[in-house]
């Protein structure tokens, strides 16, 4: 078996400089930017055509330029994202009855063979879902977050509970940050991404601290810096092999989805993931572990100071 000797905490000032460069870039593009919400969040209209047997996205959207439509989000239904499958699907912000109708006219002078029974789905959709999606999202996270309190405060300390936390807050922000970056757009699969990478970063990070809780009670004579870094290398393999995995799939799913499947809203999910999982491997080692570690050292301080 392959044994590490990293010395993680000694790089733990660089994660933080690190970790808290992309937050502050992720706070400024959310000021600036905010998030591209989809319409599961903000309403709209929904466009589904079948068209002729062979179009590329880019015809599609010289049809929409005079409506200012180029930039809509546009989902490729069966085929890849460069040609195959004819079935197209548009996500427009809410357009009148009136507007509807040209647009169906302006692709039917485009794809002159196409007749009522190929415009598929014409719906305007309202923003209730996405406000009753992201509600429930947040009462799902809040009631997550105090039931791993409390486990991870019975079966470690609080201490731990409270990096454990702050490592999962780390993890879901990064992941915001880099969608508001690239203004990728956010719909209903976005949550459940978020919901998925906090399950995964916290598995991850139990195990490190389950480690550290062992090694404590029988490394009396290291310190608590060396008994951190002996637990997250004898953890590693074991971290490694799981994000090498799962990523793997993620990856698969990704490209499945950008140049196959044409699923728009599967492949932000898989992209969602992808970037969790990377942020929650890294933070379980390199932030979770080392806010603990300092959150211990002031209260050993705190103990031997004079009363």
């Amino acid at each position: 078996m392959i044994k590490f000797n990293f010395p993680f905490m000694e790089y733990r000032r660089s994660a933080f400089v690190l970790s808290g460069a992309i937050i502050l870039i992720g706070i400024v593009s959310l000021l600036l930017n905010g998030l591209n919400l989809g319409i599961d969040f903000t309403g709209g209209t929904i466009l589904h055509l079948r068209l002729a047997e062979e179009f590329r996205m880019e015809e599609v959207r010289e049809v929409l330029s005079p409506f200012e439509l180029q930039g809509v989000p546009l989902q490729r239904v069966g085929g890849n994202s460069v040609s195959g499958g004819r079935e197209v699907i548009i996500k427009a912000p809410h357009l009148d009855e009136p507007v509807r109708r040209e647009i169906i006219s302006a692709f039917r002078e485009r794809w002159p063979e196409m007749t009522s029974e190929d415009v598929m789905q014409v719906d305007n959709v309202g923003a209730v879902i996405g406000k009753e999606l992201t509600r429930e999202a947040f009462l799902a996270l809040l009631i997550a977050v105090v039931a791993m309190v409390l486990y991870i405060t019975m079966r470690f300390e609080f201490k731990f509970a409270l990096a454990a936390i702050l490592a999962l807050l780390h993890d879901a922000f990064i992941v915001l940050a880099v969608f508001s970056i690239f203004k990728i757009e956010i719909n209903s699969p976005f949550i459940a991404a978020i919901l998925t990478i906090i399950g995964y970063s916290i598995n991850d990070t139990i195990v490190i601290f389950d480690r550290i809780r062992e090694n404590l009670k029988y490394h009396h004579k290291r310190t608590v810096k060396e008994v951190i870094n002996d637990s997250i290398n004898e953890s590693l393999v074991r971290s490694i092999n799981t994000s090498l995995t799962t990523l793997v799939v993620l990856i698969s799913l990704f490209v499945a989805f950008n140049y196959f499947v044409g699923g728009m809203n599967l492949k932000v999910f898989a992209l969602a993931l992808l970037v969790g999982i990377i942020t929650g491997t890294y933070s379980s080692i390199f932030i979770a572990s080392p806010i603990w570690y300092l959150w211990r050292l002031a209260g050993d301080k705190k103990q031997k100071a004079p009363a």
